[in-house]
């Protein structure tokens, strides 16, 4: 029995390149970028640059550059996850990553495997186009996560700093000190933003909008109304902060519910995938008397878009709405 490693090879490569883009992205941007960290990004940029205004020009440029650049080709389709991710890295600059870890994937394939020319050209560029784009699914995945799971503590860290008298946008002010990132970067934008003159209301509008977040579409609309119409602004944040936290609990519930359900699924849809794989690591002379006949291309077409609807409609089935 032959036993192939190219498979096997192949896997190790597109997580090699996973790791490398993100160790790329610390390298440039420092430690500070990492969700992980315990100080928020906009706090350190400022310990580098004590120019408040710089510091808040940078932090806007990266938070609006990938919804302004969905004029690329095809790169409107990473463009939403990139904004909700906040990737620091410019459009131009991750093409050119991707192009760049592209590059050292078809390298490490003409190392380690003996594919034909024209296949480890298209294996490399899909290992790194796939590979940028799994890891800034990843990383907006994340960041959405730690978003929805802060946001219920920074309002009632506003409502407390509200009842002791301070203004609304020094209670902003003092979450984006207290809270780690992602929220303390955005709250402390926002609170730079009114310092220069903008409205509360309006940047907390384009937060909502730029991370699709109904949560804080809610907090934006509340703060929006009381400016217009007045009432105790402590007291209705309280009550959002319930609702909020509410809603984050149905939501955690919900996916424990549904767990077995999408593990499930994941299971189906991908154990033929992982057949495939061990019938080529274990005999990969497995398909040779039939892939010289004529029902071989068809046949293999017809699987592949069947296996294709199957994960689209386990995604589908596995995907409540609360």
């Amino acid at each position: 029995m032959q036993i192939s490693a190219a498979p096997l090879i192949y896997l190790m490569i597109f997580v090699a390149v996973v790791v490398i883009v993100n160790g790329i992205y610390l390298i440039v941007f420092g430690k500070s970028i990492s969700l992980n960290s315990k100080v928020s990004r906009r706090l350190t940029l400022l310990e580098k640059n004590a120019n408040r205004e710089q510091v808040l020009e940078q932090l806007r440029k990266e938070m609006n550059q990938h919804l302004n650049a969905k004029n690329i080709p095809l790169y409107s389709m990473l463009a939403k996850k990139a904004q909700r991710a906040n990737i620091a890295f410019s459009p131009q600059a991750l093409i050119g990553i991707m192009a760049l870890v592209s590059v050292f994937a078809f390298l490490m394939l003409s190392v380690m495997t003996g594919a034909e020319l024209g296949l480890r050209v298209v294996l490399g560029i899909a290992m790194g186009v796939g590979g940028v784009f799994v890891w800034v699914n990843r990383t907006a995945k994340k960041r959405m996560g730690l978003l929805e799971e802060q946001l219920p503590d920074s309002i009632e860290l506003m409502v407390r700093s509200l009842r002791v008298g301070h203004p609304f946008s020094t209670a902003i002010g003092i979450v984006a000190k207290e809270i780690p990132d992602p929220l303390g970067t955005e709250f402390g934008v926002i609170a730079d933003e009114a310092a220069y003159g903008r409205d509360v209301s309006e940047s907390l509008k384009a937060f909502a909008e730029r991370m699709d977040s109904q949560d804080l579409r809610f907090l934006a609309v509340a703060v929006s109304i009381q400016q217009q119409s007045g009432g105790n602004l402590a007291e209705i944040l309280e009550g959002l902060s319930k609702v909020v936290r509410a809603r984050f609990k149905l939501f955690r519930r919900v996916r424990a519910i549904t767990a077995e359900a999408k593990w499930s699924g994941m299971f189906l849809s991908g154990f033929p995938i992982a057949a495939l794989l061990m019938i080529n690591v274990v005999q990969p002379d497995y398909y040779d008397e039939v892939k010289t006949t004529a029902a071989y291309v068809p046949a293999a077409l017809f699987v592949v878009v069947f296996l294709i609807i199957n994960i689209i409609y386990m995604k589908v089935m596995t995907n409540i709405k609360v």
